[in-house]
């Protein structure tokens, strides 16, 4: 049976979406594994399933998939992708999903840039988490990383150059991180602009990471190297970051559909 999907990317960071709001499909995380294979599958960062909502308010409920087949509480560059679908096909400028992270708002600019509240920062231990009371903008690691999380666990390590981004897989499975964590290298350019790398838990260096950028602008806010509101320049393109005197944090950046298709699920793994 054949099943339809969307391609899409924002910044370069690719995402197959599958839409479950009319039913359930057997997306197990040995099949989910096998679609995001890029030489055996269709091939992706993520994958991610919508589901109908049951927050008042929302209009979608979105899950997130590592391309290892693990779930990820939220995701930047999806959360955009995924608001700018539902504005495509409802034409609502101000699309709501719901996420294991939180409820988060979206509006789609005029320009066609889209803005996400991915929330408050959580900035406690316990939160990230990680696996021993530490001071979170300072962990006891080499190179002295700051931790937040966006929903999901964030590591930032501020950096002159990126040499150290061939540790970023040693680091995403050091045992300080219980639930692995996302490893953010950023080098700050200006106090209002940084440039940002991300190796991402079970998906290695991508060419962005949204909720990377939002934790690297708050962890270098928490240090007072950059201002509230910082440009950040990832490999894919430019997001504007803004943690707001509300503590919220804005992500705005581009969304797009690479391409949709249908693929037969039974012929993948289960």
């Amino acid at each position: 049976m054949q099943t339809s999907f969307f391609k899409m990317h924002g910044l370069g960071n690719d995402f197959v979406i599958f839409d479950e709001r009319a039913g359930h499909l057997s997306l197990t995380p040995a099949r989910i594994a096998a679609l995001a294979d890029r030489r055996r599958g269709i091939g992706c960062d993520q994958l991610v399933t919508l589901r109908p909502a049951c927050a008042d308010g929302a209009d979608v409920f979105v899950r997130f998939f590592n391309p290892d087949g693990s779930e990820a509480g939220a995701c930047g560059n999806a959360s955009r992708c995924v608001a700018d679908l539902v504005f495509r096909q409802t034409g609502t400028r101000t699309p709501v999903l719901q996420t294991r992270a939180g409820t988060l708002p979206a509006r789609i600019e005029e320009d066609g840039l889209v803005t996400v509240d991915m929330g408050v920062p959580k900035l406690d231990w316990q939160a990230v988490p990680l696996a021993a009371e530490t001071d979170t903008l300072h962990l006891p690691l080499p190179g002295d990383p700051a931790a937040a999380s966006m929903g999901n666990p964030h590591a930032t390590f501020f950096v002159k150059d990126f040499s150290m981004l061939s540790q970023g897989s040693a680091l995403e499975h050091d045992p300080l991180f219980p639930d692995r964590a996302n490893i953010g290298f950023a080098r700050i350019d200006t106090s209002a602009r940084m440039r940002l790398k991300v190796h991402e838990r079970g998906a290695g260096v991508t060419e962005a990471c949204g909720s990377g950028a939002c934790a690297a602008v708050v962890n270098a806010v928490r240090r007072g190297l950059v201002e509230r509101r910082c440009a950040v320049e990832l490999d894919g393109g430019l997001l504007h970051i803004e943690w707001a005197d509300n503590d919220h944090v804005l992500m705005t950046g581009p969304a797009a559909v690479a391409f949709d298709g249908m693929v037969d699920l039974a012929t993948y793994a289960s």
